[in-house]
């Protein structure tokens, strides 16, 4: 029933995509922003508390509503399932922007291409900027965010819901992934959210692998190989943060294009990794090599949880 209801999800997110910022992610961020703006002290056991009591609350509700309809009828859990899926597990809310922006590069509309990247990725950087960016940065920005957006919205939670019973493993993810980046960055207290930042990254260290090792094996996997090893030495030195160096550098590698961020470079005439590697710029035909990569991946995703749905059924 767990893939059945991973498919019937991704199946009604398609037909009716919910937007980024979507009433139950406005509820939630306001939560958030409230429970902070009133326990913030300044200390790492504030951040620590209310962190408990938010994801407490919202594995606990999600996992008894589930107990709870499987013991009224095996329906009703099934529907609930992919009702909770469906607001955690998607790629519309990040694709449609992804297409516009493919499609003003098609059109030669290079201006029109900056502002849909401009208010995609305003939604997470309000002070991001694309008036003046060349076809070639438009590309590997919207591709860079893409392939992040596409582990955090549809990988990660894939992976915690093949681990986790029910729905609780996307809920889980995407509290940890939301507190993460809402109390990330210092407001009133600096130690308030380095907790929250500290879940996140140790629930995200296997996911992150796997996304990245999802993209080697449906794509190039030498090149992808060779940039993850270069990214992970860039890590080992003070490079950039691993949440997006792993996943950018794996990717890039299997698409053969330089789509990492800028902070990772060493020197401009070096490929953004920061090493030596020949990928190519991106361009507007690497925005189609990354849509297929991604969804070469969710095959792979949905194979592999296909076999262990099987497995658990023979025994």
């Amino acid at each position: 029933m767990g893939l059945l209801a991973l498919l019937f999800a991704l199946l009604i997110e398609q037909a009716r995509p919910l937007r980024a910022g979507h009433w139950v992610d406005l509820q939630f961020t306001w939560i958030t922003d409230w429970v902070r703006q009133h326990t913030d002290a300044g200390t790492r056991g504030h951040g620590l508390m209310g962190w408990c009591v938010l994801v407490g609350l919202s594995v606990a509700g999600v996992g008894l509503v589930h107990w709870g309809l499987g013991r009224l009828h095996a329906t009703t859990q099934f529907a609930f399932d992919v009702l909770v899926l469906y607001g955690t597990i998607g790629f519309r809310r990040f694709s449609q922007a992804f297409s516009e922006i493919q499609v003003a590069l098609a059109a030669g509309d290079t201006a029109g291409a900056r502002e849909s990247l401009t208010r995609w990725i305003r939604e997470l950087d309000p002070g991001f900027v694309a008036s003046a960016a060349p076809v070639s940065e438009v590309c590997r920005v919207a591709i860079a965010h893409a392939l992040v957006a596409a582990h955090r919205h549809v990988f990660a939670p894939i992976f915690w819901y093949i681990v986790l019973p029910g729905p609780i493993g996307p809920v889980l993810y995407r509290a940890v992934e939301t507190l993460a980046q809402r109390w990330g960055a210092p407001r009133g207290g600096e130690d308030y959210g380095r907790f929250a930042v500290q879940a996140y990254r140790v629930l995200d260290w296997l996911p992150l692998r796997l996304t990245a090792a999802g993209f080697a094996i449906v794509g190039n996997f030498e090149d992808a190989a060779y940039c993850w090893r270069g990214a992970r030495s860039r890590q080992l030195a003070g490079g950039a943060d691993p949440q997006r160096a792993l996943v950018l550098a794996a990717g890039g590698g299997a698409i053969g294009v330089r789509v990492a961020d800028p902070e990772l470079e060493a020197d401009w005439a070096r490929s953004e990794l920061g090493f030596d590697w020949s990928g190519a710029l991106a361009d507007p035909s690497a925005l189609r090599s990354a849509v297929g990569l991604v969804w070469r991946a969710v095959v792979l995703w949905l194979a592999f949880f296909g076999i262990v749905t099987v497995s658990s059924w023979v025994g």
